[in-house]
């Protein structure tokens, strides 16, 4: 069988795994991110302090692991729109079940767990066995994702557990634990998504499903394990915001939906499927919080933020079609 992964990548061959790996598209999101970081040394130096970064990371890290989550879907030609319900259930879940009590964290993260394997099954049946749409089908699981957060928490928030608190929001070296959690998942799936067999099989159903298709390979399959492993992503993230966050709301993920797209177009992985970008969708995640940083800095309403982050998006599929069509 391992000649099916090499056949559906056939279009990456002459590049060696770790060649992959420093792109175009990772050149171009680091340079952006150089350039943001230099314009906030000049119009707000407090939002590139230490204190700052300290403040900022941990959140970026789990806007990254939101993003990772979605880079896979969109990898099979996808979109999980479902972003916020996952995200608000397993903040709700984390805090509303265990009350407080620490010894009750462990069975609400397997419940977390279990529900977020079952909503990315039902996503994936529903849109690669039943083709339905995945834009009117997430968002679908998103209203009922509320209604389970609504009915865990009546949308009253409630504080976090001292357990939580501590492996999400301590530090390490000065670093957040949330830091060091996001560069692990970011290490793993960028070793299994162009080191492995399987990854480049991934990404082969993503890019040509109908040739994976004549080779073997079940197409229906490994699209919809994508929205499993985004759906666990999700519920990662939603337990380190909780953590974050000493008393989240239950609508926690609802600033995520667009981020998490954006993430992914400024990271490089096409709309159209095919190869995905960890490390590149995980600086996009830090470019898009430090552009955050720079609007609270320099006094830019919160309103006009999602404008701001969609003309980022704008800026990262311009920049991406312009190129591909050369």
């Amino acid at each position: 069988m391992s000649d099916l992964g090499g056949t559906v990548s056939s279009n990456y061959r002459g590049a060696s795994g770790f060649s992959r790996l420093f792109s175009f598209e990772l050149v171009t999101v680091v340079s952006s991110t150089i350039v943001l970081l230099i314009l906030c040394l000049i119009l707000a130096p407090s939002s590139v302090t230490a204190g700052a970064f300290a403040g900022s990371l941990p959140f970026a890290a789990a806007g990254a692991i939101v993003g990772l989550g979605q880079m896979l879907v969109v990898q099979q030609r996808g979109f999980d729109l479902s972003v916020p319900g996952a995200i608000s259930f397993a903040v709700v879940m984390s805090t509303h079940y265990p009350a407080g009590n620490d010894a009750a964290l462990l069975p609400a993260v397997l419940m977390i767990i279990c529900f977020a394997i079952v909503v990315g099954l039902l996503n994936g049946f529903l849109v690669s066995f039943l083709k339905l749409n995945a834009i009117v089908a997430t968002i679908g699981m998103n209203a009922l994702l509320f209604s389970a957060v609504f009915a865990v928490s009546g949308g009253v928030p409630r504080r976090t557990t001292n357990l939580l608190a501590e492996i999400a929001g301590g530090t390490l070296f000065g670093i957040g634990h949330a830091v060091y959690i996001a560069v692990i998942i970011v290490a793993l799936m960028t070793f299994v998504l162009k080191m492995t067999v399987a990854g480049r099989r991934f990404e082969g159903v993503g890019a040509n499903p109908l040739m994976a298709g004549s080779v073997g390979l079940n197409v229906r399959l490994h699209e919809m394990m994508a929205y499993v492993y985004a759906q666990l992503l999700f519920a990662l993230a939603g337990l380190l915001l909780a953590g974050l966050t000493s008393q989240p709301t239950a609508f926690q993920g609802n600033s995520y939906l667009l981020p998490s797209v954006a993430m992914v177009v400024l990271g490089g992985t096409s709309l159209m499927g095919g190869r995905g970008f960890p490390v590149s969708t995980a600086i996009a995640a830090f470019f898009l919080t430090q552009l955050g940083q720079l609007s609270i800095a320099i006094g830019v309403p919160y309103s006009a933020q999602t404008i701001i982050q969609a003309v980022a998006l704008g800026f990262g599929i311009a920049i991406y079609s312009f190129r591909r069509s050369q």
